[in-house]
């Protein structure tokens, strides 16, 4: 039935669209006759690329695990400079010295009420070659501290900070206490984080199967999800503060900076943490006692979920090196003819846990193949206007460590040079993902337009669009999508290297890549492997060729624009639609806190939870002032009249002009940076405190307002309506030249 319906949304689609293509196609920031010109270099393009290249490329890379720091790390950012070479482009390694911890003692034991001593280890499976190989990092989490505890057990759910409101409303304390927490529901780095904020001692991270496991489908290798043995590593560096070198903020890691002590570095942890599989979590869980878990925190395993409280201890011991290692950035430049000194940046890490045929090599091979295609271009006589710097960066696993060192160091140059960065990561088979920079939400929405999806036929805007609307949750938006010409962008959180360009210096940045019907468990596993991805994440390497051409076209169209492509009515309408957001969001806090403790007041609270006899009544909550937001409702305003007045106008395309425009997102940024977190300087996007990978949008309003600090929320407003007058004086003055 969803298959129907789906179908049927194509076909409407591609009759509204069937009218745009009878007409010459209009791209943004080039007349009618070099659209054409274009368009038919995008053609020969894509002429250029090669799926089985592709999975060539996945299968090399793959072949062996390569974390950074490693000989085979270092091999293959020479393997890939080797190959930028052989497609005529003028490539180097960049070596930064990081910091990065790799485990010497890992000790996992149930003291009580029984023993059981953790495997800690994924075993090698006869269907994947690559997963006996030697040189693999064990299961752990970079960046947990030294440590050796034994304490009580106590399970938090997600361990997200409503759970743990939960339990001090239960009277559960986990103050001394050793804590248990899910995967999902928030980044991994801030389930450790909020458990050191309420005093626990040490944590445990495991992939419960109800999210990551057989509740989902057959486990691997039988099919796709996470096996009981399988473990996610990760970094649990408190990026949320800044990502890169956690001893050198601010500046590149080079072999003489001057560095932090690591005891005192902000962003890292003061307690043990460690992964586990749901094979070694199980015994952990079933010797807890204390009150039966609520409904919504119970997993998948056969047993009834506690909360603990009472026998259940652990030991936890972590221990290591804590050395500083090189790490290899390979950066390619191909020159502009007309413009040299601005710079079109295309990235992708090379950097893995193990192996990581989906993260990252799937969407490095891609960005390799377009660097192929584009050299070939470039061997039959074509010239970017503008420069191209191709990417591959080392060390984005821990915490964007390539990348943030190397725009650290080159803070100065880009922020006059950098017209845009894209980034792709891992990529797999589905519906087109984008994010990044709203100014340039029609650029991606015509590139869209002009490819065709591999699986379906249909141009990957049309899919997108008909995905967009099947997954809207009520009729309404249903209706608002199928009548919406485009496709929206997301904002971006973090998680992948275009952080640094984007929320540090303000550098317009997008974030591509492909996937939905890729699902399964083997993400930062030893099982990120070629057999793996062959079999469940893109098959016949064809989204990989979408992916090069995705990026690759995007590339192109503004290496080669006579205006460059920024449309700023699509970031007024999107700022516009933050701030009413945030409006909403008061009033409903407002609302919703009177409700609440009007009900506590009269004791229907515990009327409502009487399932649940040990919960405590909560306290009254804090009254929701009324903020005043007008400021930032008129800056809102003033820049609906500027960006109004930039669509309509024709404006000469000097390279004064062109400046201008990508150094528009600059005056976005705060100079302070946001409240604890000064790294992070862009008033519309940064990641959540809490919320790590995910974003929040004007941050520094929507956070305050979110735990309750409305003096912060009000002085945020001030800021934030700041920066949005400054960038319409700024675009004003763009106007009149």
């Amino acid at each position: 039935m969803r298959t129907t319906l789906f179908s049927r949304l194509l076909a409407l689609l591609l009759c509204i669209g069937a009218i745009s293509k009878a007409q010459e196609k209009k791209l943004l920031g080039y007349a009618d006759s070099s659209a054409v010109n274009q368009l038919e270099l995008e053609s020969r393009f894509d002429q250029q690329l090669s799926s089985a290249h592709i999975g060539e490329t996945i299968k090399a890379l793959s072949s062996q695990p390569h974390h950074i720091g490693s000989a085979r790390g270092k091999a293959v950012a020479e393997d890939i400079l080797q190959r930028f070479q052989s497609y005529g482009w003028d490539a180097e390694i960049v070596t930064y010295q990081v910091l990065f911890p790799t485990p010497k003692e890992r000790v996992l034991e149930l003291k009580a009420p029984v023993a059981y001593k953790a495997l800690l280890k994924e075993p090698a499976l006869k269907e994947d070659a690559t997963s006996g190989e030697e040189g693999q990092l064990p299961t752990y989490n970079a960046w947990s501290a030294d440590g050796d505890v034994e304490a009580g057990l106590i399970y938090v759910n997600y361990g997200l900070p409503e759970d743990y409101e939960y339990l001090d409303r239960a009277g559960i304390s986990v103050k001394g206490k050793i804590v248990i927490a899910k995967y999902g529901r928030s980044w991994r780095g801030s389930k450790p984080k909020v458990a050191q904020e309420h005093g626990a001692v040490g944590c445990i991270i495991y992939s419960d199967p109800k999210d990551d496991g057989y509740y989902n489908g057959d486990v691997y290798p039988q099919g796709a999800f996470k096996n009981e043995y399988g473990v996610q590593r990760g970094s649990v560096m408190d990026i949320v503060i800044y990502p890169g070198d956690p001893l050198t903020p601010n500046k590149g890691a080079t072999a003489d900076a001057q560095r932090l002590n690591r005891l005192q570095a902000p962003n890292l942890l003061k307690i043990p943490v460690l992964p586990i599989s749901y094979h070694d979590a199980t015994p952990l869980l079933k010797a807890l006692d204390g009150p039966v878990a609520p409904e919504d925190w119970r997993g998948a395993l056969p047993f009834t979920y506690h909360i603990g409280g009472g026998k259940g201890t652990v030991h936890l011991k972590l221990l290591f090196d804590w050395q500083i290692r090189p790490c290899y950035n390979v950066i390619a430049r191909l020159k502009g003819s007309e413009a040299p000194d601005e710079w079109v940046i295309r990235g992708n890490h090379h950097d893995a846990w193990v192996n990581g045929a989906a993260d990252p090599v799937s969407g490095l091979a891609a960005l390799l193949e377009e660097a192929k295609a584009i050299g070939a271009l470039h061997q039959q006589g074509y010239q970017p206007r503008r420069t191209l710097v191709y990417c591959a960066w080392d060390g984005e696993e821990p915490g964007l460590l390539g990348s943030t060192e190397w725009v650290e160091d080159h803070a100065a140059e880009l922020r006059e040079k950098a017209v845009v960065y894209i980034n792709s990561d891992n990529n797999g088979r589905g519906f087109l993902s984008a994010s990044g920079s709203h100014a340039l939400e029609t650029l991606v929405n015509e590139v869209a337009r002009d490819i065709t999806d591999p699986q379906t036929e249909v141009t990957l805007l049309a899919r997108k669009q008909a995905a967009d609307v099947l997954k809207a949750t009520t009729p309404k938006l249903k209706k608002e999508r199928l009548n919406k010409t485009g496709m929206a962008i997301g904002a971006m959180g973090s998680g992948s290297d275009y952080s640094s360009f984007l929320q540090h210096l303000g550098v317009p940045s997008l974030d591509l890549g492909f996937g939905g019907e890729d699902a399964g468990g083997e993400y930062h596993s030893i099982y990120d492997s070629y057999d793996d991805y062959i079999r469940f994440k893109d098959p016949g390497f064809n989204y990989g060729v979408a992916l090069s051409k995705m990026a690759g076209h995007t590339v192109l169209r503004i290496a080669d624009a006579t205006t460059l492509p920024f449309d700023f009515r699509k970031l007024y309408e999107t700022v516009s639609g933050y701030v009413n957001e945030l409006t909403e969001l008061a009033a409903t806090m407002r609302e919703s806190t009177a409700i609440e403790n009007q009900l506590i007041r009269e004791y229907k609270y515990q009327l409502a939870t009487d399932t649940a006899k040990h919960l405590l009544p909560p306290m009254l909550k804090s009254t929701v002032p009324y903020l005043d937001f007008s400021a930032l409702q008129n800056a809102v305003q003033g820049l609906d009249t500027v960006t109004l007045v930039l669509a309509v106008s024709r404006w000469p395309a000097t390279a004064a002009f062109n400046k201008a425009l990508y150094q528009a997102e600059q005056q976005l940024l705060d100079d302070k940076g946001l409240p604890a977190r000064s790294w992070y300087k862009h008033t519309l996007y940064a990641p959540g405190f809490y919320t790590g990978y995910g974003v929040k949008t004007i941050p520094g309003v929507r956070e305050a307002i979110e735990q309750r600090r409305w003096q912060e929320a009000q002085e945020q407003i001030t800021v934030v309506a700041t920066a949005i007058n400054r960038l319409s004086a700024y675009l004003y003055a763009v106007a009149r030249r």
